[in-house]
């Protein structure tokens, strides 16, 4: 009698997911997306004070072919906005974004129309990270919300799909656009 016969049925399918999940959770690479005061602190943690390092992300990639991970710190200006979706169309998949400080996740301060208000209307976000400008602790620990995020999800769900639905969820709650209609 095989292993096959002893195991609870997706036994297999379980353990690989686990494997699979750990090894995504332990080398997961950030690409460089500094655009405002946010990312000094982001800077702050790759310093050996912080040591980003022990959790598998060594360097900050300057590549988005490389990377898997955007930390997007800071405002969002409109003519920035296409770069910032450029740089995540170009990232492999699976990826995953980090919205840190309250500009990037919500326009902060800036309520105008150079500002985009939340970067979540250009991709989307995995963690929201509050603050004006975030510790560096506070992004270490959002990272670790996001790693185990990664180590739990599980093989077959489509992101790009997920993903997709989670944008036009977002256009549609916009006020702008429902905006638009009213001053047309």
């Amino acid at each position: 009698m095989g292993i096959e016969e002893k195991a609870p049925a997706g036994f297999m399918l379980g353990s690989v997911e686990k494997i699979v999940g750990l090894a995504r959770k332990s080398s997961v690479w950030p690409v460089t997306m500094g655009l405002a005061c946010c990312a000094i602190e982001m800077m702050a943690v790759g310093t050996p004070r912080f040591d980003i390092s022990r959790f598998g992300m060594e360097v900050f990639r300057a590549s988005p072919r490389h990377a898997d991970l955007m930390i997007v710190s800071g405002r969002v200006s409109q003519k920035m906005a296409p770069v910032v979706r450029n740089v995540y169309d170009q990232m492999p998949e699976p990826k995953w974004v980090i919205s840190m400080g309250v500009c990037a996740s919500s326009g902060g301060m800036f309520n105008n129309y150079a500002i985009v208000q939340g970067v979540d209307h250009i991709v989307p976000v995995d963690i929201y990270l509050p603050g004006c400008p975030p510790r560096p602790e506070m992004l270490l620990n959002s990272i670790l919300a996001l790693h185990e995020q990664i180590r739990n999800s599980p093989l077959g769900v489509n992101r790009e799909e997920a993903a997709r639905k989670a944008e036009e969820a977002a256009l549609a709650a916009t006020p702008t656009h429902q905006m638009k209609g009213l001053l047309a």
